[in-house]
């Protein structure tokens, strides 16, 4: 039996939308079985205001939550990480600090709501449809036998996660 929950790193470049997000989300999910954390390769050092307006309405609890580099997850001392998410493309062709555990990593790519335009109704949706995608992916990989699985199969399972399939 593990003795502490899994740890679960999401990545992106500026730690202010989509990494942020899944972090909560995580966290809310994954209650006992993994704790969410998140950073960037480039933090803007804050949080979109959608995002924080978005988790609260939804229940989740906010206190806590900062874009943070992802070189705090690199130091001695820092939480021992078992899954590394990257959820944006940019991260994902960047050069990673060296994760000292040698974590299982998955790109989940998707669209920076950030970015989105139109009105603020349609900005917004952006927000909920990425809180949307990342639940149903977080729900998945939190439903895996992970004790059952070897590294190569969990790798395989997640790319399948990240890529849309869920069989």
């Amino acid at each position: 039996m593990k003795e502490r929950p899994y740890h679960a790193l999401f990545l992106c470049t500026q730690n202010s939308a989509r990494s942020i997000l899944a972090e909560s989300i995580m966290n809310k999910l994954g209650k006992d079985k993994c704790k969410g954390f998140s950073a960037g390769s480039k933090p803007s050092g804050k949080i979109h205001p959608y995002a924080l307006d978005l988790l609260t309405n939804i229940g989740h609890d906010v206190t806590g939550l900062r874009s943070k580099s992802w070189e705090e997850f690199a130091r001695p001392g820092a939480p021992t990480l078992d899954f590394v998410f990257t959820v944006c493309d940019n991260a994902a062709r960047e050069v990673c600090p060296v994760w000292p555990a040698q974590p299982v990593t998955a790109q989940w790519s998707m669209p920076d709501p950030s970015l989105a335009e139109g009105s603020e109704t349609e900005r917004r949706l952006a927000f909920a449809n990425t809180v949307r995608m990342l639940s149903q992916r977080i729900s998945i990989f939190l439903a895996l036998p992970f004790k059952s699985l070897d590294r190569l199969a969990l790798e395989n399972r997640l790319a399948a996660i990240g890529r849309g399939n869920t069989d």
